[in-house]
């Protein structure tokens, strides 16, 4: 019996797999046919000895394993290794992880608030949510998530790891991280809760200069964005420049990312894919229906921006639209198609590359910065009250009533110091905009002088 299984089943699998237009052949001569079928395939030979293997593993796992295991799960087991094994974002969706992918990316579910991936079989952290349990417990781009209320991950795959972290608002969990530069695996805990991310934010932080955070790319980002850029223009003060930052965003949709550099070029190349199939080349242009915003512009990035971000990043630069500050972002320059499979399963599968408008690839290299800003601690030396002129009695008066002293300069260096000291690279990104726009106000100034001279 176990070798008419291995038979029968290796007859079945070279079949399907050889001759898709091809009659099964009679029950009889399975093998004969489906070797002469293999032989006779156009796109040339497949490993008859690899799929008899196979068949033989499948054979020995449902008669051997100490514990019995029905057909339907070995097959699926067996396509997820097949999808794991090309690369880290290919996977197997069953009917739980399609939801999931689908809650994803219109902006609402349950968990932890967390960006992971696989790497050396524990759970990477590529980066945490904005405002999330994960976020606020300060985990990290880059932790390495080794155990779940005490179970190991070494031989889980991405999505039972991803099981295990979910669970219901409110429930409490313990992750083991295991980060670079700590010399021991620790604990954190956290508290699950329904994540809901708005993915744009934006407030002005400073008069004049605006600030845009992007923290995922959704359905609704393109037109959230457009939402935001115009609550910041209508504010008291003209808008002087804009930071965008896209640092630990972990990317989202295509066509999101797209609708993002629409907003801020007028025409020309945004990103274009290849892959084998004709269907894979894409070629996605900016659109000049209207006006693209022309505020000056910086774009902040970071370990943690990955995909749609680099997206995004790589347009802007290319195009001379924005300066990019920060650090080396991650490097995923692929796209994954999902491709249903029935009603309540699919695969993901990687199909493209992605290129930025000069014909860089993205993928294992990311964008690197115009500036190199590293995060940093940033201490103030001398930040007490300076002396000043207007400090002094009887000091000469301006006239205007405007004067600075000591206390009124002391307020507004604590307000830089603040920022400076809490996020360096956003505050390093503000004085960039700053010089910008001083040295952009001084050429149009000399422009109009000239101009009324001739």
């Amino acid at each position: 019996m176990p070798d008419m299984f291995r038979h029968t089943f290796s007859a079945l699998l070279i079949l399907m797999l050889a001759a898709p237009a091809a009659v099964l052949a009679s029950e009889d001569n399975n093998t004969e046919q489906a070797e002469q079928l293999a032989e006779a395939n156009s796109q040339g030979q497949l490993p008859l000895q690899a799929l008899r293997n196979f068949a033989d593993v499948f054979n020995q796992i449902r008669l051997s394993y100490v514990e019995e295991v029905d057909d339907k799960t070995l097959l699926e087991n067996a396509i997820r290794g097949m999808l794991s094994g090309l690369d880290p974002h290919s996977d197997y969706l069953d009917a739980s992880s399609f939801e999931d992918l689908q809650n994803h990316t219109t902006g609402e579910f349950g968990g932890l608030g967390i960006e992971v991936g696989m790497e050396n079989g524990f759970i990477k952290v590529v980066t945490p949510i904005d405002d999330t349990p994960a976020e606020r417990a300060g985990i990290q781009p880059g932790d390495l998530i080794i155990q779940i209320d005490n179970k190991p991950i070494k031989g889980m795959n991405l999505q039972e790891a991803v099981t295990l972290m979910r669970g219901p608002a409110g429930s409490k969990i313990v992750l083991t991280i295991l980060r670079n530069g700590v010399n021991a695996p620790f604990d954190v805990k956290l508290k699950r809760d329904v994540i809901t991310v708005a993915s744009v934010r934006g407030e002005m932080l400073q008069p004049g200069y605006g600030y845009i955070r992007i923290s995922q790319f959704q359905s609704r980002t393109g037109q959230d964005l457009k939402k935001q850029l115009a609550t910041l223009k209508a504010g008291r003060e003209p808008l002087k420049g804009l930071i965008l930052d896209l640092r630990n965003n972990p990317g989202g949709l295509l066509q999101a990312s797209v609708q993002v550099v629409d907003e801020f070029i007028n025409d020309g190349l945004i990103v274009y894919t290849e892959g084998r199939l004709p269907n894979a080349y894409s070629r996605f242009m900016a659109s000049a229906k209207n006006p693209a915003d022309d505020t000056p512009m910086v774009v902040l990035i970071n370990g943690g921006s990955a995909s749609a971000s680099e997206i995004v990043a790589g347009a802007l630069q290319d195009h001379r639209r924005a300066i990019i500050v920060g650090t080396q972002s991650f490097g995923k320059g692929s796209v994954q198609t999902v491709l249903p499979l029935s009603e309540d399963s699919a695969i993901k599968l990687t199909t493209a590359r992605y290129y930025t408008p000069s014909g860089s690839s993205i993928q294992a290299q990311g964008i690197i910065p115009d500036i190199v800003v590293e995060k940093a601690r940033i201490e103030a030396v001398n930040a007490g009250i300076q002396v000043t002129e207007a400090d002094l009695a009887g000091h000469l008066g301006r006239g205007d009533g405007a004067e600075s002293d000591g206390k009124s300069r002391k307020k507004e260096k604590n307000d830089g110091n603040e920022l400076a000291a809490n996020d360096n690279q956003l505050y390093e990104a503000l004085n960039l905009l700053k010089g910008l726009y001083i040295m952009s106000s001084a050429k149009k100034a000399l422009a109009e002088a000239e101009g009324v001279t001739q």
